[in-house]
């Protein structure tokens, strides 16, 4: 796990309090996990040349009607608020202003790892599936694969399938949707 920045465990409620008076700062790289303030590491060009061709993937699917949210927050309970690098969610009438979407909001969740792929892997995952967000998706840019888990369950994923380059991959809660894993991986 990456260095926790502050001894806690803490809220969500917790968490915000901090960033009210001055603890945290809008461009502290930090998210709640397991109620402990983490610090995210660094992101390289690989990492973000893969999340922005993620974005432009889905955002240019016609016809679906889903927010794409990139790198904010999404609420998984009392003591958990990650930011996963990418989330597909189900729309709404306010756009997420009023509240951050839950895991009932949640079609599918992606994180792009490359020095963070066993942290993503072995924490970030198994909050998404013990949430019941029913599919998560690991692009593994040192493996050169994708790694798509369904089936959540208080503990982890029951389905694991790994997605190599040459194939192509539809996500459960978006039928028609098919995204070439050579376009994520580049």
């Amino acid at each position: 796990m990456p260095a926790r920045l502050l001894k806690g465990p803490f809220t969500v409620d917790d968490y915000y309090r901090m960033a009210e008076v001055g603890i945290l700062h809008e461009d502290d790289r930090v998210e709640l996990i397991e109620g402990q303030v983490v610090v995210m590491s660094p992101i390289g060009a690989r990492h973000a040349g893969c999340v922005d061709a993620l974005t432009h993937l889905f955002t240019k699917v016609p016809g679906l009607h889903t927010i794409v949210r990139v790198q904010n927050p999404i609420r998984l309970g009392p003591g958990a608020e990650p930011q996963p690098d990418l989330a597909l969610l189900e729309p709404r009438r306010d756009g997420y202003r009023t509240r951050h979407p839950s895991p009932t909001d949640v079609l599918l969740v992606i994180e792009v790892a490359d020095t963070s792929l066993a942290y993503d892997r072995e924490v970030k995952l198994p909050l998404y599936a013990a949430a019941g967000i029913a599919e998560a998706w690991l692009v593994d840019l040192t493996g050169d694969r994708i790694e798509i888990r369904r089936g959540p369950g208080p503990d982890g994923y029951r389905e694991v399938r790994l997605a190599t380059r040459g194939e192509t991959i539809t996500p459960i809660n978006l039928p028609g949707v098919d995204i070439n894993v050579d376009d994520v991986l580049g």
